[in-house]
């Protein structure tokens, strides 16, 4: 679970409400909310969610609803009152005042307004009096370190992945304003509208700031030109995956050699790299082709180009009109019927700029610090129960299952919150100056990226803050986190009954463990460093049965011709796999499993399986479906449903699933990895 899905709205709080009564109920499992009239065994996600799928469509300002959504539209409200109460008391401590002073500043939308985009004029006027490529280099460079926008490639400072004790400057491919290249590559239906849509957006933004309409079109064909370029010599997703192709190390010397337009050595100082002397390469042949470009192309082309940058990147933070031709783009990719409201924008905002600021209150507030103390255990008891698993692997030799255990042994494990918080010195904060709050947290967050260098590695540090509802793994530090905000129903409950704990956050705490066993978490030792600790005869066992999952989603047909891809979710699929078997072992050592008594109607075995597929419940636009099927590495919730449970024979035997049941999977065919 590595995607981080940003909240939205407040005309849905009813339906939420009404929704968050029912979750609430002491019974935990609603039969209310499952479809009795479809058997188990042909489609367990409707059995299990039919009937709540039928009552709860997405909201207009939504692009999908589900149990995920639901708990980050609870997150947003509380959100909202946190910054609310900053804003009021902005004058009694720093925290209040940098938290309470950028959401007024964000909700001053007649300030706001009367500004146009005038905060950009200065930026927009300097690009266009640039008078060489060099120019164009320089810029590329101080735009990054003003934190205004990133144009033609990633830049970033992380661990090496072959040495993680140190900190390196990483390059990759990047430069493109749709979500994905196959959008400028492929020729379908939904492709070319999606890029006849993309055309006309940039030319009626450019028109925003004053554009006369041949200005504006010769704008739109020169983005669409260098972005189309671009996409060609990016890698696909699947590609990107594979951390061996991606980890690509040269001296600073020789790879500037190799892009003479954009000289390294140079621009890296510029960028405020100091004292390196090695780089990694994600894709060098897409920098190869960004520096052929810069050459071929023509300057007013590439002074376009910057333009558009900054104005794409500050236009949902301008006057509406800025904000209204964003969220037209948004609704051609996503569907959506409605703008997320202005408080939603700008407390997410917030929680991605400042989020240990914010994170305090949060904890602060809302979280009960015994739910700690209840995860500690619970990841403690999967934690001994995967490495009992691996002990009786069939396929894996002794020496391969030593080194497996010695990583799951080697795991750090992050609950709720840091244990020390970032402090923002240096960010400057006012209440009438929204996008230059904006710019301030930007700025700083690249220096506090550069200031890395040559300094220990920080292993402390979250990924995500904590009121986010997710949890992830990271390889190069071995370690899996799992924020505040997920630790609520329904994932986490203490009035819930282990069945449901297990089957919610159980299921969560096994799938990112088994994270570290994927396709992709399997090729980093326990010390997180790339290197191949497994035998070639247990590799080619494990990659032959990856590849059994991957055959079986690709046979999922989602949208009309639209499948999963099979190889892209291939990660998320193994830690479901693998996570919802670990943590049913887990639950079958507790009384209530022991002791097999039903509830409402329900075993403990039916009741854990119910659980699982509850948190997957969730409808979704056709339009956000399809970009998600490009983008996403994890596979729509019925599939991580039904995807799962089909290789447990535990399963079959809960729900008495048998041969001509739709989703009857032979025992010899069932996948077992972990």
């Amino acid at each position: 679970m590595n995607a981080i899905l940003k909240v939205l709205l407040a005309s849905a709080v009813a339906t939420t409400v009404a929704a968050f009564t029912g979750y609430k109920d002491p019974k935990f499992i609603d039969p209310a909310n499952m479809d009795l009239s479809v058997k188990p065994g042909d489609n367990f996600y409707l059995y299990s969610n039919g009937n709540w799928i039928k009552k709860n469509p997405v909201p207009a300002s939504k692009t999908r609803w589900g149990s995920f959504d639901m708990l980050r539209e609870e997150s947003s409200q509380r959100l909202q009152t946190l910054l609310q109460e900053a804003e009021k008391n902005s004058g009694n401590d720093r925290l209040s005042q940098m938290i309470g002073g950028f959401y007024h500043s964000g909700m001053d939308s007649a300030a706001i307004e009367a500004r146009g985009y005038t905060p950009i004029k200065p930026e927009l006027d300097r690009l266009a009096s640039l008078t060489t490529k060099g120019d164009v280099v320089n810029e590329i460079a101080t735009l990054r370190t003003k934190g205004i926008a990133s144009p033609l490639f990633a830049m970033f400072i992380a661990q090496d992945r072959k040495n993680v004790s140190q900190y390196i400057p990483q390059i990759g491919q990047g430069g493109t304003s749709l979500p994905d290249r196959d959008y400028y590559l492929k020729d379908d239906a939904r492709s070319t509208a999606i890029r006849t849509a993309f055309r006309s957006h940039v030319e009626k933004m450019f028109g925003l700031i004053g554009e006369n309409a041949a200005a504006s079109a010769y704008s739109a064909d020169a983005i669409l030109r260098i972005e189309t370029a671009l996409a060609k010599a990016q890698m696909s997703r699947v590609e990107m995956r594979d951390p061996y192709k991606t980890y690509n190390k040269f001296s600073v010397k020789d790879f500037s050699a190799q892009t003479p337009g954009l000289n390294w050595a140079t621009l890296l100082q510029q960028m405020k790299v100091q004292r390196v002397d090695s780089i990694l390469v994600g894709n060098p042949q897409f920098l190869k082709t960004a520096d052929i470009l810069l050459s071929a192309l023509p300057l007013q082309d590439w002074k376009t180009y910057l333009r558009w940058n900054v104005l794409k990147n500050a236009a949902p933070y301008l006057s509406s009109a800025f904000v209204n031709e964003s969220f037209k783009l948004t609704q051609v990719l996503s569907g959506q019927k409605e703008q997320t409201p202005r408080w939603q924008r700008v407390s997410g905002l917030i929680d991605g700029t400042l989020g240990d600021l914010l994170g305090q209150l949060y904890v602060k507030k809302y979280f009960k610090g015994e739910a700690k103390t209840r995860m500690q255990e619970m990841v403690n008891n999967l934690q001994q129960t995967f490495a009992a698993r691996i002990q009786r692997l069939d396929w894996m030799t002794d020496a391969t299952k030593a080194k497996a255990l010695q990583k799951l042994n080697a795991f750090t494990k992050k609950i709720a919150y840091p244990d020390r918080w970032k402090d923002y010195q240096g960010v400057t904060v006012t209440g009438d100056d929204f996008l230059g709050n904006l710019r301030s947290t930007g700025e700083w967050s690249y220096n506090y990226m550069i200031n890395r260098l040559g300094k220990p590695v920080d292993r402390s540090e979250w990924g995500m803050t904590p009121p986010t509802i997710n949890a992830y793994y990271n390889p190069v530090n071995n370690e899996i986190a799992f924020p505040a905000g997920i630790l609520q129903f329904p994932f986490f409950d203490f009035g819930a009954d282990d069945a449901i704990i297990y089957g919610g956050i159980g299921a969560v705490i096994g799938h990112e463990m088994t994270h570290g066993f994927d396709d992709q978490g399997a090729q980093y030792a326990a010390s997180g460093n790339l290197e191949n600790w497994w035998s070639k005869e247990d590799e080619a066992k494990f990659k032959a049965k990856a590849n059994e999952v991957v055959n079986q989603y690709n046979g999922y047909t989602v949208l009309d011709t639209l499948h999963v891809n099979g190889k892209l979710t291939l990660g998320e699929n193994l830690a479901d796999i693998g996570g919802l078997s670990i943590a049913y072992e887990a639950f079958t050592k507790t009384k209530q499993f022991k002791e097999a008594k039903k509830i409402d109607g329900f075993t403990p075995q039916q009741r854990f399986f119910l659980s699982w597929s509850q948190i997957w419940r969730s409808n979704a636009l056709p339009e956000t479906t399809a970009q998600l099927i490009l983008t996403d590495p994890h596979s729509p919730g019925m599939y991580r449903s039904n995807g799962a449970v089909v290789n447990m024979d535990e399963w079959y035997t809960a729900f008495n699933v048998q041969p001509g049941d739709k989703l009857y999977v032979a025992p010899e065919k069932r996948i077992k990895i972990w």
